[in-house]
């Protein structure tokens, strides 16, 4: 169940000429290239996890949380991990709008690799998903970097929703992002 972006890096002229990424399922085995990641300090600030500090508390979060979850795929570089990116579906009233969820290691940051992992996200979970509409994604207003990745991709800045979101014992102000179905052309 491999995706591939069929771009390069996304930018014209860039000195990195990464190969085109994939998207799988993150497994087991993958532990190691996870933690690389999962343990770098600069990665989570706008996240709602710390930093792991044990290849057991990634294993179980690998166990527990990525591979019961409906949509959790590994963004790939060779078939190498180098992050992840989710969809999580509502229920209910709520099942036409999923969230999308992100997560690169701090060396890949700035090289349009999350704008095409998002961008292929988008291109398969309106076709897997036929019932889903809205796809949004919330990010930290300070987090001006995941708010251009959002942008380029296609998705609609809706507004901030002040003191919306408890994060590291402080209330943060969230920017909504959205890109419809409708929005979106393939």
């Amino acid at each position: 169940m491999e995706r591939s972006s069929g771009l390069s890096n996304g930018r014209e002229g860039s000195e990195a000429d990464f190969p085109m990424i994939t998207l799988r399922p993150l497994e087991l085995s993958d532990i190691d290239d996870f933690m690389v990641w999962a343990t770098d300090e600069k990665v989570p600030r706008f996240c709602t996890w710390e930093p792991y500090a044990s290849k057991e508390e990634g294993l179980n979060f690998i166990k527990n949380v990525v591979l019961p979850h409906p949509w959790f795929m590994a963004i790939c570089l060779e078939n190498r991990p180098i992050g992840a990116i989710s969809v999580t579906s509502n229920s209910g009233n709520d099942r036409c709008r999923g969230e999308l969820g992100y997560v690169l290691g701090s060396r890949y940051w700035g090289k349009g690799i999350v704008t095409q992992a998002v961008k292929l996200v988008a291109d398969i979970i309106f076709k897997e998903w036929t019932h889903l509409e809205r796809l949004e994604a919330l990010v930290d207003v300070e987090n001006v970097a995941s708010q251009r990745v959002l942008e380029k991709a296609g998705f609609q800045r809706e507004g901030v929703l002040r003191k919306y979101f408890i994060l590291k014992g402080r209330s943060r102000d969230m920017v909504m992002f959205s890109l419809l179905s409708t929005d979106w052309h393939t």
